[in-house]
């Protein structure tokens, strides 16, 4: 069974800041961030990373906006009732690198794996791209397909040499990341949109509505989902007429920072069928 160890996590933390990428703490055996405003406190200063790892043998994440990377995760079924939906209910998928093995089958372009590669603890992939000079990407959870989410811009992975649940994150291609390629580049392309905090109906109260849409846009990896459940609820139990606007606009600040759409509905629905059925 892998073991967290100061020197062996301050080793991963050292490599990954070698190649460029900006590294910060996790808590030991967990994806969840060790300190707060991580992305800007993610550093390749080799001094300022062994100090920070002398003090306990943290995971390491990647920021991968300041690293200039593109993860593509391609996770696996969290149990047996996990299973792909009708669009992806097809011969051959069962996983989220079978989707996109198919998604590059269907753009007649080849599969994106000759890259830096990262075998996850629960035995998933990440797939590590350079940014594209000048574009700005966004995080996405399944907007390209089932089991298939994507790191940029506010986003991190945790790096390998990591242990989450007592499970090893292992390179299993060793090499430099290849830059992203062209069709995934336009897919993920950050197009103008609406911010989710103008999606907030006139009549609600500004502070507070603009306060439940910053709690979802500032969650980390591991939190969003637990932070759109309570802001949701607050909404919901507000009574305002406008409660299911300040959801519409949570919904949005959700799929920004990587809850899948459809993942995002059934959490901002449930928080309206407690409320609800509460009263």
């Amino acid at each position: 069974m892998p073991q967290l160890s100061r020197d062996g996590q301050l080793r991963a933390a050292l490599d990954a800041a070698a190649r460029g990428w900006h590294v910060f703490p996790l808590i030991p055996d967990s994806k969840r961030p060790a300190v707060r405003d991580w992305e800007n406190r993610a550093s390749t200063d080799r001094e300022r990373i062994a100090r920070c790892w002398q003090a306990a043998p943290y995971n390491v994440g990647v920021a991968t906006g300041p690293s200039q990377l593109v993860v593509v995760d391609l996770d696996t079924p969290k149990g047996p009732d996990d299973v792909p939906p009708a669009d992806w209910s097809l011969p051959g998928v069962t996983e989220g690198s079978d989707v996109l093995a198919l998604i590059s089958e269907r753009v007649e372009q080849p599969y994106p794996g000759c890259t830096f590669t990262v075998r996850t603890g629960r035995g998933g992939t990440h797939l590590y791209f350079r940014t594209p000079s000048g574009k700005r990407l966004r995080n996405t959870g399944g907007k390209l397909g089932w089991k298939v989410d994507t790191r940029a811009n506010g986003g991190y992975v945790v790096a390998a040499g990591s242990v989450v649940d007592s499970r090893l994150y292992e390179p299993i291609l060793d090499i430099e990341p290849a830059r992203l390629p062209g069709w995934l580049v336009d897919a993920l392309t950050i197009r103008p949109a609406p911010s989710p905090l103008a999606r907030i109906p006139s009549g609600v109260p500004g502070r507070r509505a603009v306060g439940l849409v910053r709690t979802v846009l500032e969650a980390g990896e591991g939190e969003r989902n637990n932070r759109l459940y309570w802001a949701a609820l607050r909404a919901f139990e507000s009574g305002a007429e406008a409660a299911a606007g300040v959801a519409a606009a949570l919904l949005d600040a959700a799929v920004s920072v990587g809850l899948s759409e459809t993942e995002a509905r059934a959490t901002v629905a449930s928080a309206e069928r407690r409320i609800r059925g509460g009263r």
